[in-house]
């Protein structure tokens, strides 16, 4: 557009000088063309130079590239049929054409000199315009408004330039990193602390006392090696943490740093094992290299079963990397040169998986049982969790403690912390053992749903948990029951009937044969109820995880622990196979086909003489049963004492469960 306003200036210049000789070359060159058109009267310019004189009123896109028109609000404004009549009749002084803007600028007469000009939008052509300028002699003027396209096309192209650097330093970047990535790919990825700044001691952990005495002489000897090397004693060069998971086994190695105040090498079993064979071997290297020039010092290797299982298992051989990574791994612990003041701490929670090579005296020479938490263990726990939790007075930790036999450190931080939200959500000012129970049923059984309405399926259901409450009330064997609900629980749980676990029993793992057979008693509870009550057109799939639970246990007691009338003996085996899968395979059979069925009919034969018990009590006691569920389906929970002081009052107690009520009264 500007090229086409230039041009019309040339040709309306040349086109005067054609016809009008007598003009200087100066005022053929000056940028003012004002009063030109009235120089040349009566003749008439070529019909080419006209049109683009005309064109002098296209409106311009100079939006961005020019100044704003004369946003003036206080200008008048004419049309451009108004110009050409006022063209007419001779009431037009001057004209001020604006191209790149479009418009042009009027003077009329007796317009005073103060007095804005008026405005008119030019058309893209104005064919007759011309004439009437030129007729009427007006001053004619062709403006220029500030154009800024070249300042822009350079600030264009510099930007353009700084893109195409940026972009280029950005490959140059990457390329590097990536080349320094190739160089460091077989460096350790440990995370070192120099003054191990765990921020875990020795009394941030409770519940294992035992590991916490055998790793003290870690302590003591990074502390004071003279004390052990002054009589030839050697301190083991690793320490195997084994236990179920979240017993602490990661936090005990953070307080043995902690304590011992000295560099901490903390890394992962699986950071060593790339898809790239010989990555793991280097940084296996590198770790052990970085160790010996920070000793006395610690290595903690955690889920150490990711590289050191065995080698060779598997089907069609090992992983060639992973083992590699374990022989190296194998040589630096134990092999020509001594590792002098570096202690590796490694925790797993399968050791039956991992080589035997690692685990013998000089590589891990000695391996602390991290095992779940007794009595005085959880309690210790609480103790430390509950430091920062707002529990009302009547909170004891020491019933906490009772009801949760087989929870890990992890499941009571865990089951604390749903405490707390669950009184936060309850709008509470403090944890009470309303908040503690219902976080210990969420942890262990599920998030309890909206209760059932009054209806058959809510009879049946309390009907179902009701046999099993009865049967673990009555049964002499038994463990007594801590409460019985028909509430239901995510997972499809309608409802519960919880018993209070024997401590000593679950910690030694010495079930007797009489406990072995009212806990299958007690699983076919419900399933009795179902029938005895309802019949056995009404008897429901709700029991099939009891049936699924006393096939195993009845199999277990007869195969592996010979109480059943084939005497003692074992004949089946827990399968070992743990790098194809458990229950991948089927059991190798030990026996004959004779054997085995007699195996199965000894199986049978106990689950349907607990059957015929379970029913025979429960059609005994069946206008119990029927108050219990007018009372449970009132209620929806009944806890334990409750349960047994109304039971009591229908039928004699045995003494487990009277001294059990007898306890609840005292406490």
């Amino acid at each position: 557009m500007k090229n086409f306003w230039q041009q019309i200036r040339t040709d309306v210049l040349k086109g005067i000088n054609h016809h009008n000789s007598s003009l200087s070359k100066a005022e053929l060159n000056t940028q003012n063309t004002k009063t030109i058109l009235g120089k040349i009267p009566g003749q008439k310019l070529s019909r080419k130079l006209g049109w683009k004189i005309l064109a002098t009123g296209i409106i311009a896109q100079g939006a961005l590239l020019g100044t704003p028109a004369f946003a003036d609000s206080t200008q008048n404004n004419l049309s451009y049929s108004q110009l050409l009549e006022k063209i007419q009749a001779g009431e037009v002084t001057e004209i001020d054409a604006y191209p790149s803007q479009g418009i042009a600028k009027v003077s009329l007469k007796g317009q005073k000199a103060n007095e804005p000009m008026y405005t008119v939008n030019m058309f893209e052509y104005n064919p007759e315009l011309l004439d009437k300028v030129r007729a009427q002699k007006i001053d004619f003027e062709l403006k220029r408004s500030p154009d800024n396209s070249f300042a822009m096309g350079i600030i264009f192209n510099i930007l353009i330039v700084f893109i195409v650097i940026f972009v280029l330093l950005t490959i140059l970047r990457r390329s590097s990193q990536s080349q320094g990535n190739a160089l460091n790919f077989g460096k350790s990825r440990a995370r070192f602390q120099m003054e191990a700044k765990t921020g875990v001691l020795f009394d941030d952990v409770a519940g294992i006392e035992e590991a916490k005495e055998e790793l003290q002489e870690v302590v003591t000897f990074l502390k004071k090696p003279e004390k052990f090397t002054a009589i030839g004693a050697k301190i083991p060069k690793g320490v195997l943490l084994v236990g179920p998971p979240g017993t602490g086994k990661t936090l005990l190695a953070k307080a043995i740093a902690g304590e011992a105040g000295v560099p901490f090498f903390s890394i992962s079993g699986s950071e060593f094992v790339e898809m790239f064979v010989g990555v793991g071997a280097s940084r296996v290297r590198d770790l052990f290299r970085k160790a010996k020039e920070n000793a006395p010092c610690i290595i903690f290797i955690d889920e150490i079963d990711a590289v050191g299982r065995q080698r060779g298992a598997g089907i069609g051989g090992g992983n060639d990397e992973r083992e590699q990574t374990l022989n190296q791994l194998l040589t630096e612990m134990d092999g020509f040169e001594g590792n002098t003041g570096i202690i590796i701490i490694a925790a797993t929670n399968r050791p039956d998986v991992l080589d035997a090579a690692l685990l013998r005296p000089g590589r891990f020479d000695r391996q602390v049982t991290v095992d779940l938490p007794a009595y005085k263990g959880r309690l210790g726990i609480l103790e430390v969790h509950a430091r920062n939790k707002k529990l009302t007075p009547d909170v004891s930790l020491e019933a906490i403690a009772r009801k949760t036999p087989g929870f890990s450190g992890a499941d009571l931080a865990n089951m604390l912390n749903e405490a707390a939200i669950l009184t936060a959500r309850r709008r509470k000012e403090g944890i009470t053992p309303s908040e503690i129970d219902d976080a210990i049923d969420r942890v262990t059984i599920g998030l309890s749903l909206t209760p059932l309405l009054d209806s058959k399926k809510k009879r049946l259901i309390a009907y179902h948990e009701l046999g099993h409450a009865l049967l673990m009330t009555l049964l002499k064997n038994s463990d007594p029951l801590n409460k019985v609900t028909i509430i239901p629980r995510s997972g499809g749980v309608g409802g519960f009937a919880q018993p209070i676990m024997d401590e000593g029993m679950i910690d030694s793992g010495m079930y007797t044969r009489g406990w072995l057979i009212d806990r299958i008693t007690i699983s076919l509870g419900g399933r009795a109820a179902e029938e005895e009550i309802f019949g056995s057109a009404e008897v429901t799939v709700g029991a099939a995880n009891d049936i699924r639970n006393v096939a195993n246990l009845a199999r277990e007691m007869v195969t592996r622990y010979g109480m059943s009338d084939l005497g003692p003996l074992a004949l089946e085996n827990p399968s070992g196979e743990v790098f194809l899968g458990r229950g991948w395979q089927s059991q190798q059979s030990e026996y004959s086909e004779e054997v085995a069925t007699k195996i199965d009919h000894q199986v049978r034969a106990m689950a349907v003489h607990c059957y015929e018990e379970a029913r025979r009590i429960i059609r005994e006691n069946r206008v119990l049963m029927d108050r219990l569920v007018d009372l449970l389906i009132e209620k929806e929970t009944i806890d334990g004492e409750e349960f047994r002081r109304i039971v009591s009052e229908y039928t004699e107690l045995p003494e487990k469960q009277k001294l059990s009520i007898n306890l609840e009264k005292k406490g």
